[in-house]
């Protein structure tokens, strides 16, 4: 009879060629031996998160961690969905849309349409939930699929989206929008159903966004079809972006869209820009000083357990891993010599732009040096490898406890360079900072660092305008956190702005930066 320990490394061995398979949503008959569903709970290795329904988790996770069902969310809602209807299930049109125009954060209920369907919701962790509408599907060649998601093709998600969508989803259904061609790509199916108020609704739409040819050509054809057609602009604001003609990247598209509609949150609730002082060692002066602070904060942050004396040890070099073994190791003083050297290097940009440089473009330039700074301790004592230093990440990432789905590489790399273009057009420093930062953390360019970079940009932009160094305190960690969730998820960008201002205008004022443990 095997013993209690073989039956958990069995348990784990089945677990294990289930992954290997790609499996996430794990149903009951995948691990048909219940003790071994049985122990996997107990240890924390499976979650039910519906009846009969598994995934995998983190033995090590904290109670009321999201972070397995939020990056396991799609691939389960996959699963989950085929084995229950087969083919015969589509996503709603609305939902559809967000996932075209490169949405892929976790909703809180996702409306799903089979002809199977009940009417009823099915709880899901964490407060989400489906609901599963029984109602017709589109056609076939109306559904694509994407990552084992059947959801409406650009073109339907579009026309029979509900009109709520412009004004709640108004940047997703922009970008959506900005991935038609022209007109012939709507028309056959408008045209056919005799869609005069979608149609419309349509027409309204492209001509709010400057497409008046789109709009003109669908108004056209369809009273040359002796069709009664009124335009209506479905939008409750009109916004002054000129995309790209040749743009194909709904992601590069949102950004733009993002920053376009954010800029003004920003210009309307931030301190005036004091301009960069003649003084410029003076200024250079008030960064080394606040150093000490910055670094313990920053690092508390991505939860590092750091210590004033620790960062002064690195920052001194009395911390030497040929000769201590215990500095070799240490995980944390990796983390603040990385730190310490990329404060050096973000120095030196600032320099530059003190002396004439154009922020986006030297930021730009010296980001990658910075990122290497940061991770090169880390690399010489073995944690790493050298290949981690090599630039952007080639896989998908998850942010602990958030709904919002970093980009996958793709898009990522359509973005990056959207961004700095964005920051090279931006005329103010505020704008600059606040959006450059939240755009860096919202696409999540690198496997790790991506707090501490977004924060080095913000100050680098900050210095642009002459605007103190800002430090973000721990203590604080949970407003920042959340201001950053509700600008990713809902396109909210009032609270981050409004926390941000806030540190700045202290700074200004000359409070007292954020403290040290044991300071009085």
């Amino acid at each position: 009879m095997a013993t209690p320990r073989e039956r958990f490394v069995e348990a784990l061995t089945f677990l294990k060629s289930l992954q290997d398979r790609g499996t996430v949503g794990i149903h009951t008959e995948d691990i048909p031996n219940s003790k071994h569903r049985q122990l996997l709970v107990k240890n924390g290795f499976i979650r039910e998160v519906t009846k009969g329904w598994y995934i995998a988790t983190d033995p090590n996770e904290i109670d009321g961690e999201t972070t397995a069902w939020y990056s396991s969310y799609w691939e389960f809602i996959a699963r989950f969905l085929q084995r229950k209807y087969g083919d015969h299930w589509c996503l709603s049109a609305d939902q559809s849309l967000l996932l075209h125009a490169g949405n892929w954060t976790v909703p809180q209920q996702l409306l799903v349409r089979s002809p199977d369907g009940n009417n009823k919701p099915t709880p899901l962790p964490y407060n989400t939930s489906l609901f599963n509408l029984k109602t017709r599907i589109p056609t076939a060649e109306q559904i694509v699929i994407e990552k084992g998601i059947r959801m409406y093709n650009l073109q339907a998600s579009l026309i029979y989206a509900g009109a709520s969508v412009y004004t709640r989803n108004a940047i997703d259904t922009r970008t959506a929008l900005s991935l038609i061609r022209n007109a012939s790509e709507l028309l056959p199916v408008l045209l056919e159903n005799g869609h005069t108020t979608l149609a419309g609704r349509l027409a309204g739409a492209f001509r709010n966004m400057g497409r008046d040819k789109i709009a003109d050509q669908i108004m056209d054809t369809f009273k040359q079809a002796d069709y009664d057609i009124r335009e209506e602009d479905p939008f409750d604001t009109r916004l002054e972006l000129k995309l790209p003609a040749r743009e194909h990247s709904p992601y590069a598209n949102r950004i733009r869209l993002m920053w376009t509609r954010m800029r003004e949150e920003v210009i309307s609730n931030f301190p005036k820009a004091p301009g960069i002082q003649a003084d410029h060692e003076a200024f250079m002066k008030d960064v080394d000083d606040i150093y000490l602070a910055d670094a313990y904060h920053s690092l508390s942050i991505e939860r590092y357990r750091v210590t004033p004396e620790l960062i002064a040890k690195v920052s001194s070099g009395r911390w030497n891993t040929e000769e201590s073994e215990e500095d070799r190791k240490q995980r944390d003083a990796m983390a603040a010599r990385g730190y310490y050297q990329a404060f050096q290097s973000v120095k030196e940009s600032i320099k530059a732009i003190l002396e004439g440089g154009n922020p986006a473009v030297q930021a730009d330039k010296d980001h990658s040096k910075w990122y290497r700074q940061l991770f090169d301790p880390s690399v010489t004592a073995g944690l790493l490898k050298t290949s981690d230093l090599s630039g952007y990440r080639n896989h998908q990432v998850y942010i602990g406890n958030s709904k919002h789905v970093p980009l996958h590489v793709d898009a990522m790399r359509d973005t990056m360079p959207v961004l700095f273009e964005l920051l090279e057009e931006e005329p103010e420093a505020s704008v600059r900072a606040v959006l450059g930062h939240f755009i860096f953390v919202f696409i999540h360019p690198y496997m790790d660092g991506n707090g501490r970079m977004g924060r080095f940009l913000m100050n680098v932009m900050l210095a642009s305008g002459g605007y103190p160094w800002t430090v973000i305190p721990v203590e604080s960690r949970d407003e920042y956190m959340q201001a950053l969730e509700k600008a990713s998820v809902e396109q909210d960008l009032k609270p981050f702005t409004a926390f941000i201002s806030r540190l700045v205008n202290d700074r200004l004022q000359g409070k007292p930066v954020a403290a040290l443990p044991g300071a009085k």
